[in-house]
């Protein structure tokens, strides 16, 4: 495929759009993670994320909802969870949300501690997850690397610092919905320096020895997006 046409959006597609669909989406994460409790069954939050979004107008997702608690945080994309899983007290979790907001897509994933005295190890992964997201980013910001190089560093930089990057979960577009209308692959499948405001970066990362994983993506932007 060439680039425009890995890079391609519906006529419909505005840079507005997308950006205000990423707030949504990150502002509906906080809300379903601010309601997240100790005791609480991994299912029983997911039908509350589900609630959550249909109340703020998003009532259909380009991807089902992903909540992941404790153990489950190793588990890939389309593994399903054990069930009846409980967040304990002192656990990590994670969210995977895909909303669709009017005809632009969402996309948001970030990991969370929760309650007393929690192993310390969760709390370094949510921070390292989020720091090597970043790492990434500058990377990709600074260099004309393309997306398998990306993930390439990717894997290096979670290996120095103590983790092992998943990589059966390697990023994809994001736009007006179905962006697998135009390319239904991933980030790091594609050899052409991914362009800004199209493409999201995801990093899924588990220790090398407990039951502890994270999770977390956004779109490849500048750093202006994030100040």
């Amino acid at each position: 495929m060439n680039i425009a046409e890995l890079e391609g959006t519906g006529t419909n597609f505005s840079l507005e759009a997308l950006m205000g669909a990423r707030k949504n989406t990150r502002a509906a994460m906080a809300q379903i993670a601010r309601a997240i409790e100790p005791g609480m069954l991994e299912e029983d939050a997911r039908l509350m994320a589900k609630e959550t979004l249909a109340r703020l107008g998003s009532h259909k997702g380009w991807h089902k909802i992903l909540v992941r608690f404790g153990a489950n945080t190793l588990k890939n994309f389309p593994e399903p969870s054990a069930p009846g899983t409980r967040l304990g007290e002192g656990d990590i979790f994670f969210l995977d949300i895909g909303p669709v907001w009017g005809d632009t897509e969402g996309d948001a994933g970030e990991t969370f501690v929760i309650g007393q005295n929690p192993d310390p190890e969760m709390n370094r992964c949510a921070q390292d997850v989020r720091r090597i997201f970043h790492i990434v980013r500058s990377q990709w910001l600074k260099s004309g690397m393309t997306g398998k190089e990306l993930y390439d560093f990717a894997s290096k930089t979670t290996e120095e610092l103590g983790w092992v990057l998943n990589l059966e979960l390697t990023g994809h577009p994001l736009s007006e919905f179905p962006h697998t209308a135009h390319y239904d692959g991933t980030l790091a499948a594609v050899s052409i320096r991914p362009s800004p405001n199209l493409w999201v970066l995801e990093i899924q990362i588990r220790h090398p020895a407990k039951p502890i994983g994270g999770f977390f993506e956004d779109l490849l932007l500048e750093d202006k997006a994030y100040s």
